[in-house]
């Protein structure tokens, strides 16, 4: 399965330093992007492939780059869902980020769900819930 490629943990964070990761995400295909993409949750969000522990509502700061989009877009989300090592059903080990409400996530939202058009409805699996 084609997934998100996480490049690099730029800086660790946790409560010890109070900065939350920053995880660069580069999706070169669309396939990787629709799944990873969370339509449930209502501001949208991704889930990232990661051994790291992280816990629900823990911040972390992603470094987005969408499939045939040079730029990266910056989104400073929040941990809500955990799946853990060894997960049922052979899920990757990561976690769900959702975006935060602000307006520019908002536009990175729907032209997420602008390059996936109607595959978002797919039956198709995906990493998310």
């Amino acid at each position: 399965m084609n997934e998100p490629v996480p490049r690099t943990h730029l800086a660790s964070g946790g409560s010890s330093s109070g900065r939350p990761s920053v995880i660069q995400l580069v999706f070169r295909e669309k396939g990787a992007l629709y799944a990873a993409y969370i339509p449930l949750f209502a501001e949208g969000g991704l889930f990232v492939p990661t051994t790291r522990e992280y816990r629900l509502g823990e911040d972390v700061y992603l470094l987005l780059t969408l499939p045939e989009d040079p730029q990266r877009y910056p989104v400073a989300g929040k941990v809500a869902w955990v799946t853990p090592p060894n997960a049922s059903g052979g899920r990757t080990q990561g976690v769900g980020v959702r975006f935060p409400g602000d307006e520019k996530t908002r536009a990175l939202r729907v032209r997420i769900e602008e390059m996936l058009g109607t595959a978002i409805q797919s039956a198709k699996p995906t990493q998310t819930i």
